[in-house]
C-alpha cells in the first residue's frame, strides 16, 4: 500500500473521517447509557421529593433558574399552609466554596436569620435587600436566586389551587420585585464574588 501525500487535502479528509468516526462513538456511547441516565435522574428525583417532605403530607414543587453560574434546579415541599418543609437542589453549577453552600446554608436550624425551613413561602428575601433571610457570605446572587426558586415553587403550587386572582397578582408582584433586585444588584455583587474567591 502506498503511503499518502502530506498534502492540505489529505489533513482535511483524515481530520474529517477522524471526527465523524469519534462522533459515532458518542453517539452509541449515549444511546446505550441514556436509559440508565433516565432511571437516576428519575431516582434522585423521587429521593428528593421524600427528603422535602420530611415524612410529612404536602406538596413537592420542582422548579428552575437562573444563579450566578447558569441554570440550577430546586425542589421544594410545601405543607397545605404553605409553609417550607424541607428543599434539595438537584443540578446546581454554583461557584464551589461560595453559591453552593446554598445546598445546606437555608436549612441551618442553628442559624434562624438563614433557616427557612417552617418560613412562609412565597415572599423570602434577602436582607440586603429589605428581607429577613441572611444570604450566603460573598454570594448574594446565589442567594436570591435560591429565593427566587422558592418563591417560584410557593406562587406555582398555591397560585393552582387559589380560587381567586389574588395569588397569580402576588406572583407576578414577586417575581418583578425579585427581577429588579437581581438586576439592581448585579454588578456589585459580581465583584463581591469575584473578590471572595
Amino acid at each position: 500500500m502506498e503511503k499518502l501525500q502530506s498534502s492540505f487535502k489529505n489533513m482535511v479528509l483524515s481530520l474529517v473521517i477522524i471526527s465523524v468516526v469519534a462522533a459515532g462513538a458518542l453517539a452509541g456511547v449515549y444511546i446505550l447509557t441514556l436509559d440508565s441516565i433516565n432511571a437516576q435522574k428519575a431516582a434522585k428525583q423521587e429521593a428528593a421529593r421524600l427528603a422535602v417532605l420530611n415524612g410529612q403530607e404536602g406538596f413537592a414543587v420542582e422548579t428552575a433558574v437562573d444563579g450566578f453560574g447558569g441554570q440550577f434546579r430546586v425542589m421544594v415541599g410545601f405543607d397545605s399552609e404553605g409553609n417550607i418543609l424541607g428543599y434539595e437542589i438537584l443540578e446546581h453549577q454554583e461557584t464551589p466554596g461560595l453559591g453552593s453552600h446554598m445546598t445546606h446554608w437555608f436549612k441551618n436550624a442553628d442559624k434562624p436569620g438563614q433557616n427557612i425551613i417552617g418560613r412562609k413561602g412565597g415572599a423570602l428575601v434577602v436582607s440586603k435587600d429589605g428581607g429577613d433571610v441572611d444570604a450566603i457570605t460573598a454570594a448574594t446572587i446565589s442567594s436570591r436566586a435560591f429565593l427566587k426558586a422558592v418563591n417560584q415553587a410557593y406562587a406555582e403550587q398555591f397560585a393552582v389551587e387559589a380560587h381567586s386572582g389574588a395569588s397569580q397578582l402576588h406572583k407576578s408582584q414577586n417575581d418583578s420585585i425579585n427581577d429588579q433586585m437581581v438586576n439592581d444588584q448585579m454588578v456589585n455583587d459580581e465583584t463581591e464574588e469575584q473578590d471572595g474567591k
